[in-house]
């Protein structure tokens, strides 16, 4: 299971910078490394950065970023008047240990692992492998152990859940080595599928070994559990993936000879023969199938999750760099080729390195991100990039479907002024999580482009928001027709809660007078709360 000697000058360098990060980790914290680093790019290049965030816009950047929802108006407001020095970093703190942090990294992993629409029968029910997920994150599991209980999915897909992300790829062994190559090493080997590679070192004999880690494995159905099919992932002891050689030499009825697994510019598997007249044994229904006594798929795992691993450790520090920063180091996030440079090359092999040393702590490597001075710059920008190759400024970005519903609710006040029980079933309620995905699932084009258009026009327009009004105690209307508060407070609340700021001198000139509680002005204050809630500063991150 020997590296080869490219990966193992990666290593060598890795094990190099271990030590010497090791001698100064005393002297620096990482995010002084981050900075520094950004920093001589800067002055390499002749740009000019913007300048720090201003505490509103950094109040919901970090909000979305951690907890995918804005702010509560009682935490913007105490927020925007503490005069501390240290309340950035104090609110850092508070929202990694938050539980809305668990379930947006939940959030995020479901759209990684299984996309909007994954394929495979039965895939759209994994509320099993959510909730996992989410118990992954708010007990801060390694990265190493998360992936390593994912890809070996103990148990059925329901009560444990790993199982489902084997479910989508059944019997389709190179379509899963793609997914996994490229998740968790950050390799895209599609190319080597029907010839090889014509840029990078990737052969077609390459694809097919790591598919083989792959062939014997078997979806099989365990039972029902509220109306739910229990699904686990079982592995025979025989089968192989038949090597037809490159796609322009394909012919009718070509078979092709089995290729062994073969471990990515590494050695084949060393795996023991099998008794002489072995048979499969036969599955029994409802039953979990009986574990291989030699298992390639954890052979794999074992390999993939290896701290020494020169693509693991690398292609996770990349992927979560560009998951605040908005695009990796190097990027797409999941394309670490040798031909697809890496922006800042030294910064990326200190993240490995200080991840692999921290035992793939993503909560410690979070907090170091965001305690960033290059986190913590304003999106205001002149390079007209949503997401800098320099990183120069803060991201821009939409929110997603879950980030827009969660942050309308409280925006609106929903939720205290109904006292919403359904939330437990369904998290959108009373808008409908089909209709809000349809609109507002994908709206970027997979580069970072913004491609909102008239679906999401027509939504906002004649869509369900008018669910969310309500004049019930607690609710946000509620709080602008109370005869007891100021004009000038009720307008503060109305910012505070839905944009997360002050309103400006122009606005409270403007809107002030739309806040008094005559029957005439009420049908005004709810058009301004849908304006608010409906304008491109809400939409967007800052």
């Amino acid at each position: 299971m020997n590296f080869p000697s490219r990966p193992l000058l990666i290593v060598a360098c890795l094990a190099s910078l271990a030590i010497s990060f090791a001698a100064r980790a005393e002297e620096k914290q990482l995010r002084d490394v981050i900075d520094g680093e950004i920093s001589a790019a800067w002055l390499k290049e002749k740009i000019t950065p913007a300048a720090r965030t201003s505490d509103h816009e950094f109040l919901r950047r970090v909000y979305l970023d951690l907890t995918g929802v804005i702010p509560t108006y009682m935490e913007a407001a105490q927020f925007l008047k503490d005069e501390s020095s240290d309340k950035r970093q104090r609110l850092i703190d508070k929202l990694l240990g938050s539980p809305r942090y668990a379930q947006h990294q939940a959030d995020l992993w479901d759209l990684i692992l299984f996309g909007r629409n994954p394929p495979g029968f039965g895939t759209d029910r994994r509320e099993g492998i959510q909730r996992w997920l989410k118990e992954q994150f708010a007990a801060n599991t390694p990265y190493d152990k998360l992936v390593k209980d994912l890809l070996r999915a103990e148990g059925n897909s329901v009560e444990q859940g790993p199982a489902m992300y084997y479910v989508q790829y059944r019997n389709q062994p190179e379509d899963l080595n793609e997914k996994v190559t490229q998740t968790f090493l950050g390799v895209q080997l599609q190319c080597a599928r029907c010839h090889d590679h014509p840029f990078d070192d990737w052969k077609q004999t390459d694809f097919f070994g790591m598919a083989a880690f792959f062939a014997r494995l078997t979806i099989a159905e365990v039972g029902k559990k509220d109306n739910l099919t229990l699904y686990a992932v079982g592995e025979k002891m025989t089968g192989e993936v038949l090597f037809t050689g490159p796609a322009k030499d394909q012919a009718p009825g070509k078979k092709g000879d089995p290729i062994k697994p073969k471990f990515l510019h590494g050695d084949e598997l060393a795996e023991p023969a099998l008794p002489e007249g072995f048979k499969e044994p036969k599955p029994e229904p409802n039953k979990l199938p009986p574990p291989p006594s030699f298992s390639r798929k954890d052979q794999l795992v074992d390999w993939i999750t290896r701290a020494d691993n020169p693509y693991f450790a690398r292609a996770i520090a990349n992927r979560i760099w560009g998951q605040y920063f908005g695009r990796g180091i190097v990027h797409p996030v999941d394309n670490l080729s040798p031909t697809n440079a890496p922006s800042h090359p030294a910064l990326l092999d200190t993240l490995t390195t200080w991840l692999a040393a921290h035992q793939f702590d993503l909560k410690a490597l979070t907090r170091e991100l965001l305690n960033s001075n290059a986190y913590q710059l304003s999106s205001a920008g002149s390079s007209g990039e949503a997401f800098p190759l320099w990183f120069q400024h803060g991201r821009t970005r939409p929110l997603s479907a879950e980030e827009l519903a969660e942050s309308w609710r409280l925006a609106t006040g929903y939720e205290e002024a109904s006292k919403d029980k359904e939330k437990e079933k369904n998290r959108f309620h009373p808008l409908t999580r089909d209709y809000v995905v349809r609109y507002f699932g994908t709206p970027t084009n997979g580069t970072g482009d913004f491609q909102g258009g008239l679906a999401e026009h027509l939504y906002l327009n004649n869509g369900q928001l008018s669910s969310l009004f309500s004049n019930a105690p607690g609710g946000l209307f509620a709080h602008l027709s109370d005869k007891e508060t100021s004009a000038s407070d009720k307008l503060e609340r109305l910012y505070l809660q839905t944009l997360s700021r002050l309103p400006s001198a122009a606005e409270r000139e403007r809107f002030e007078p739309m806040m008094s509680t005559s029957e005439k002005s009420e049908d005004i204050r709810r058009d301004l709360v849908w304006s608010l809630i409906t304008c491109s500063e809400f939409r967007f991150n800052h």
